[in-house]
């Protein structure tokens, strides 16, 4: 179509605006707001900017029949570190929706940052991707406006802090995970129990601290002294954590571990200061990976059910993009404890 045709809308009832209008309006050329919205480089930041604010101050969103043909058959799969068994289990989640709807998977790696830069936004804009699933990440109200105008659709799955106004997600109940896992190890009769919990910025990591704080009030037990620790997820932070609790004088009886990984590394600190699981130790993960039947001793877990969770944000992503579910949900799946051989009485 001709670069100055109608493409795009000012809200709801009002003309519809060109680029052409677009570019008189801020002074620059029409190649470069057309640049600008396919993800090109080739343009100026100062420029790009100016192109990004006129964009939104028009309320401008790009109709998927005018993209310049069809959106690649991709759903792109954003994680914030992709480094675990946890993230195989959505990779494998989101590849079993997709193969139903013919579509590919392509896989980004934030390095360890909860949102995406603007390089790789210029990247995804120029793929073009049937649609976007964050993991542990979120957008700027900037980067939202990005995607929206190039009619983009995205799902956060397990968002790292508070929902993005208007953005659907999907996610499990970590607060009522916390308050199982918790509930458990009380009822065994533990006293003294610690949390290794993921990052405080987290929200999940936060919400499964205020379940397990929670099921303390409710059962009118208080809290061991220092029992929070927040870890990273991983093998490691669990170990490193887990050794030093347990060389506390009033060393814990019971472990709550915010994941399955970290649970690992626990287990593996009380091999070596010789503590028996679950006879003088007891342990609780979180996620239930396939690892968790298989370890030694067989590790208490809950079950967050990441593949249903994968499946679904890209089943709704897809959606979006077909216009069959254009309103933005939030849908937070159930969780369950799995009771294996890692968790005992309380020592006598």
């Amino acid at each position: 179509m001709p670069i100055d045709t109608p493409v795009g809308n000012s809200g709801a009832g009002s003309a519809r605006t060109t680029i052409s209008a677009i570019a008189a309006s801020i002074g620059v050329s029409v190649p470069s707001v057309s640049k600008v919205l396919n993800g090109r480089s080739d343009v100026a930041p100062a420029t790009r900017r100016k192109i990004e604010k006129a964009l939104q101050d028009h309320n401008y969103q790009r109709n998927a029949r005018q993209t310049g043909g069809s959106p690649a058959r991709l759903i792109e799969l954003v994680f914030h570190e992709l480094d675990s068994a946890w993230s195989i289990e959505i990779i494998r989640g989101v590849e079993q929706a997709a193969r139903r709807n013919g579509m590919g998977v392509v896989l980004s790696d934030l390095g360890g940052n909860h949102g995406p830069d603007q390089r790789w936004m210029r990247e995804v804009i120029a793929r073009r991707p049937h649609g976007i699933i964050f993991v542990l990440s979120t957008l700027s109200a900037d980067q939202k406006r990005q995607l929206e105008t190039r009619s983009i659709p995205y799902v956060v799955l397990d968002t790292n802090g508070d929902t993005i106004e208007g953005a659907p997600s999907v996610g499990s109940n970590n607060w009522q995970g916390g308050l199982l896992a918790t509930r458990h190890l009380l009822s065994l009769g533990h006293r003294r129990i610690a949390m290794v919990s993921g990052p405080e910025d987290v929200l999940c990591s936060r919400a499964r601290v205020d379940g397990f704080r929670a099921a303390h009030s409710d059962a009118g037990v208080p809290l061991m002294e220092d029992p929070i620790r927040w870890g990273n997820f991983t093998v490691n932070g669990g170990y490193e954590h887990g050794r030093e609790l347990l060389a506390r004088p009033d060393r814990p009886t019971a472990i709550f571990a915010g994941s399955d990984m970290q649970a690992l590394g626990v287990l593996r600190a009380a091999r070596e200061q010789g503590i028996n699981v679950p006879g003088q130790l007891s342990v609780v993960g979180y996620d239930d990976l396939p690892l968790a039947a298989w370890v030694d001793p067989p590790l208490t877990t809950i079950n967050q059910p990441l593949l249903e969770m994968a499946d679904a944000a890209a089943t709704m992503v897809l959606d979006i993009a077909r216009g069959t579910d254009a309103k933005p949900k939030n849908i937070e799946l159930a969780i369950e404890l799995v009771v294996r051989e890692s968790t005992g009485p309380v020592p006598a």
